[in-house]
């Protein structure tokens, strides 16, 4: 076909501008495999397998072609775009750092929370180095004088076209982000590298990138779906066990008052080599001679305490709910049944107690879906309460929980929630020589030896109060039960990989502990590895309360489906044929009671005990919520 001449000299300019796209557009790959440092997505890897490091870099590349279609700046629109993702990066490895795990989908989540009380908790995990600031400072002024200075790629005369491109990169962003299905078949385990149970192997393989939005793509859309068949098996075959329990005599006598401490960060140091032999929890010990007591299998590690917490509460595994990675930003249900709400159909008044602001963590809307009939916090204590470090002191929690304990009226529920032990661990605490007095095992130096003394400084207070609490506790008239327990390990990691542990274990699936007894009656001292979903069941059996067969259920099943808990990215233990199958029915158990629809499968003669029927529950009592009712 013939052409004029002069769209020969048209078509030259724009084969300029389109390779010069080209050429940046891979520059921008090979810098972000780069940035990314993960084994699959390294620059050469595009010459490889260009499906990882093309992956990793794609929501980047849409974003900086939308852009340049808006802006005809080349080297501003992927400077800005490359400008955030580095910033990304530098967030994941902070998170890496101190939580020994990257970046999940579910992490994003905390942007609301910096404006409801999660701003001066958060922003204590930021570098201290001026040098991070001012590397961003920089990114920032080159990227305004690129905006001044750099001239526009593409003439004016393009607007149509270049908006209807734009247009398109933002759809196609937008849809990959929002995780629509389509994209699952970029985003899946066939084409790209993805173990569920680890986070950090898969960024490693696929790239951090990658694998957000393999995650996203997997187990953003609900999670799961329960099979009733599998339920009503796991059921039958318990069947004879659950009715042992549910037809124990229940306790006739007078309800004990029921304490529980959720220590924060608490764990025995004796667990760490160098400390077999040390002495920071002498309450702990002598208390274990006089309950029961035991490792203590959590779903998290030096932070999201909201998922023991969870847990504790609901008697209900997140290992089974891969969409609640931080269940009280993610819960939609308006009524969850739980250990709270077991009790106040027993009778029991139910108060959370917490010496933080409520709304972090989305507590006070959580804990009203829990059933809890109010929730002290921050605001509600002495305003001469003292802080040690960071945050408020375990001591005013104690004397908060003995304020609120009557002598008559209904049996009382507490549910107590430190926080002195909260890191980070580098704001100096009341006694600063008690702290630079604590023995540190060889080779822990610097902000490493400060931090760690700095976290037994406030473990030695979580346990004096744990004794000073029982103490207290043993005088009272009415009868009360103590159930004490740390969240999770706190975020130690560097001490941890110098130390190790005493039983050779990973620090992701390092079990805690938990303590349960009655302060005034002690019992022979019994030992029992448990994880945190258990507790309630534990709890309500002390105290002579049965009747609930999901609870009854946890119980029979503890000795198979303890072990198996353990924080996200920890190592996943090996299983045998019986423990695959109860663990895969069990899922299915715990969806059904979450949705409210397990007591519809249950025998009659079970469903008859069920107390936890959410239309069955009694109305929460006129309460406050962050304030002195």
């Amino acid at each position: 076909m013939f052409l004029p001449d002069h769209s020969t000299t048209h078509w030259r300019p724009l084969a300029s501008r389109v390779l010069a796209v080209v050429l940046m557009s891979l520059a921008f790959v090979l810098l972000t495999g780069l940035m990314d440092g993960g084994v699959g997505v390294g620059p050469l890897r595009l010459f490889i397998q260009p499906s990882y490091p093309l992956a990793n870099a794609l929501p980047g590349l849409l974003a900086a072609w939308a852009l340049l279609a808006f802006t005809r700046r080349l080297v501003f629109s992927f400077g800005l775009v490359f400008l955030f993702e580095a910033l990304l990066y530098q967030i994941n490895a902070l998170k890496v750092a101190n939580l020994g795990n990257p970046l999940m989908p579910a992490d994003f989540l905390m942007v609301d929370q910096l404006s409801k009380g999660g701003a001066h908790l958060l922003v204590g995990y930021l570098p201290h180095s001026p040098w991070p600031y001012l590397g961003l400072l920089a990114g920032i002024a080159l990227i305004v004088a690129m905006w001044r200075l750099e001239p526009p790629l593409f003439p004016r005369r393009n607007y149509g076209k270049r908006l209807l491109g734009g247009a398109v990169a933002v759809v196609l962003l937008g849809s990959l982000l929002g995780g629509v299905a389509a994209w699952g078949k970029l985003y899946n385990q066939r084409v790209l590298w993805l173990e569920p149970w680890s986070p950090t192997v898969t960024a490693n393989h696929s790239g951090l990138v990658s694998s957000l939005l393999l995650f996203h793509q997997q187990y953003g859309h609900g999670g799961h779906k329960a099979d009733p068949g599998a339920a009503k098996a796991l059921i039958a075959q318990t069947r004879q066990a659950l009715e042992a329990r549910l037809s124990a005599a229940s306790s006739s006598g007078e309800r004990p008052d029921i304490v529980v401490v959720q220590s924060e960060s608490f764990f025995d140091p004796s667990i760490m080599r160098g400390y077999e032999d040390s002495h920071f929890t002498p309450n702990l010990h002598r208390l274990e001679k006089r309950g029961t007591s035991g490792p203590l299998h959590v779903p998290t590690f030096g932070g999201g305490t909201i998922r023991t917490e969870f847990e504790v509460l609901t008697g209900l595994s997140l290992r089974y709910f891969d969409e609640l990675q931080f269940p009280y930003l993610t819960l939609d249900q308006k009524v969850v049944p739980s250990l709270v709400r077991t009790l106040r159909a027993h009778g029991y008044s139910t108060t959370a107690i917490h010496g933080n602001d409520p709304a972090f963590w989305n507590r006070a809307a959580a804990f009203r879906k829990i059933g809890f009939d109010q929730f002290l916090s921050q605001s509600s204590f002495p305003k001469d309460s003292p802080n040690d470090g960071k945050y408020m002191a375990d001591s005013a929690m104690t004397d908060e929980i003995m304020r609120q304990l009557k002598d008559n009226g209904p049996p009382q529920f507490l549910f107590a929630i430190s926080i002195e032990a909260h890191g980070p661990y580098d704001v100096p605490p009341a006694d600063v020589a008690a702290r630079d007095a604590i023995p540190v095992p060889p080779g822990i130096s610097g902000r490493d030896k400060q931090e760690l003394q700095t976290y037994l400084y406030h473990a030695e207070h979580a346990d004096a109060e744990l004794g000073r609490l029982a103490r207290l506790l043993a005088k009272r008239d009415r009868p009360t039960l103590l159930l004490f327990y740390g969240d999770h390990l706190p975020a130690l990691t560097n001490s941890y990989n110098v130390t190790g542990f005493v039983d050779g274990g990973d620090m992701l699936s390092e079990p805690g502990v938990w303590l349960l007894l009655d302060p005034r009656n002690a019992a022979p001292a019994k030992r029992e590895s448990l994880a945190a979903w258990m507790l309630p069941g534990k709890l309500l059996d002390a105290a002579g309360i049965h009747g609930d067969p999901y609870f009854a259920l946890t119980q029979v099943l503890a000795p198979q489906l303890a072990e198996l808990t353990r924080a996200p990215g920890a190592p996943q233990p090996e299983m045998t044929a019986e423990q695959k199958v109860i663990d895969r029915d069990m899922a299915s158990v715990a969806m059904l009671r979450l949705k409210g629809r397990l007591d519809a499968l249950l025998p009659p003669q079970l469903a008859a005990a069920s107390p936890t029927s959410p239309r069955a529950q009694p109305p929460a009592r006129s309460g406050a919520y962050g304030a002195h009712p």
